[in-house]
């Protein structure tokens, strides 16, 4: 005996009910056994990481594991390559809009060189 889409859908509504029934029912239980370990262990909130406070002190531990910036290096890059406007680079991060300029009308790296 086949079963029509109707009823099908019917016995999905059914399980999904029935299913929402037990998940209530394991969540009461969950909770309950949540409750009586806060009891017996005397947490807070602030211990279980809920509420302002434990907010603000997850905000100053995302802030710790970041680490302290790091400052950048204070000596200049060393010069690798100069035009004769005065352009420089020095050979790191991307190429210069003069650089890639020239390069492109055939000109080569070894023509920019600093010796």
């Amino acid at each position: 005996m086949s079963r029509t889409y109707s009823q099908i859908v019917k016995q999905i509504e059914a399980l999904k009910a029935e299913a929402e029934k037990l998940r209530k029912g394991e969540i009461d239980g969950v909770v309950k056994r949540i409750r009586e370990a806060i009891a017996f262990y005397g947490l807070k909130a602030s211990d279980l990481g809920l509420g302002a406070a434990a907010a603000a002190a997850s905000k100053k531990t995302r802030a710790k594991k970041a680490g302290p910036k790091k400052a950048k290096d204070s000596t200049p890059a060393v010069v690798k390559f100069r035009n004769d406007s005065g352009g420089t680079w020095g050979g790191r991060g991307k190429r210069p809009q003069w650089l890639r300029d020239a390069l492109a009308t055939g000109k080569t790296l070894n023509d920019f060189l600093v010796t």
